[in-house]
């Protein structure tokens, strides 16, 4: 994932709230039930010691998502009486996610609002001898490319496959999903294109996760564990930074101070940075701060083999060795 859209929380001095909300769920609810999820919301941040401005700010926020036309789910980060940033979430949260913290919560992004895998599905109209075609499901604009056979019933499958290709190629889809005759729009197709794009995922997530212990093979391409990946941040050396969200070292807490690349282990550290205070975060959190600060990318490797990925569930690549 590309980090860029996260900067504006690189400034701020914090600390921030963190609120992750599943709009169907909310959209779903009564209105009594939204009032009294919304104002949990608000008391929960409260409790935690946030600002009555900030507070507010992220309860307008909220209450503004039950009117708007959102599929999945909305993030919020917001402090000093502002919602800075609203990302888009392309998978529903596990639940409604409130949290006052040091930093901005941003972890969860990458499992939550990554780039969904663009998927072709195709339909082969024996009757018509064309292919129908959807960019990204049975919701989109539809295309008819014909395949030029007399009787459809002897079609090719190696003038399909081609077809497929070319249209592949021009979309730039990620994968293709063949469906036969029957109505894309049933449970069934969609089951499909959501199971095939949960493997796509799940095979990105594998293929990036061989690549980091290749490059831990190596030797010193690749840093794991929070004291060499503090290391690696304070002097701007992460490429791509890689977390699993289970691991036990991305709750880890660390010591950070206003400035990204001011982070320790211990309280110490982000001093000798220049920082007049430090305060604990966690890891994750701080290293996807440092990440977003230093143009860096980060990745889930959620469901990837453990022992493939970063002991701990945090790891980076480095942009040169040491």
């Amino acid at each position: 994932m590309d980090l860029a859209f996260l900067t504006p929380l690189c400034d701020r001095p914090g600390p921030w709230a963190s609120v992750y909300v599943d709009a169907a769920r909310l959209r779903d609810s009564t209105a009594d039930e939204r009032t009294q999820e919304s104002l949990g919301m608000q008391r929960a941040l409260v409790a935690a010691g946030a600002d009555q401005a900030t507070c507010h700010a992220v309860r307008m926020a909220v209450d503004e998502l039950r009117h708007a036309d959102e599929p999945v789910g909305r993030a919020f980060f917001a402090t000093g009486g502002e919602v800075v940033l609203d990302p888009v979430l392309s998978a529903p949260p596990p639940g409604t996610s409130v949290r006052w913290a040091a930093l901005p919560h941003t972890a969860p992004l990458l499992d939550l609002a990554g780039e969904e895998p663009l998927c072709l599905v195709a339909r082969v109209d024996h009757a018509c001898a064309d292919l129908t075609l959807w960019p990204d499901g049975p919701q989109g604009a539809e295309q008819h490319v014909p395949l030029g056979a007399a009787d459809g019933l002897d079609l090719g499958a190696a003038e399909i496959a081609e077809v497929l290709a070319r249209c592949q190629a021009e979309t730039r889809a990620d994968l293709v999903l063949l469906v036969g005759d029957d109505d894309t729009e049933c449970a069934a197709v969609r089951e499909r294109l959501a199971r095939a794009r949960a493997e796509h995922v799940a095979l990105r997530a594998a293929h990036e996760a061989d690549l980091f212990a290749a490059a831990r093979g190596r030797g010193e391409e690749a840093a794991e564990g929070v004291p060499a990946l503090l290391d690696a941040a304070r002097e701007h050396r992460i490429a791509q930074l890689l977390i699993r969200a289970d691991g036990p070292d991305a709750h880890r807490s660390v010591w950070v101070g206003a400035e990204p690349d001011q982070v320790g282990v211990g309280p110490h550290e982000p001093a000798v940075l220049g920082a007049r205070e430090a305060v604990p975060a966690r890891a994750d959190d701080a290293l996807m701060r440092c990440a977003a600060a230093a143009g860096a990318d980060a990745v889930s490797v959620a469901g990837a083999d453990p022992a493939a990925g970063p002991a701990g569930g945090l790891g980076a690549l480095l942009r040169w060795t040491g």
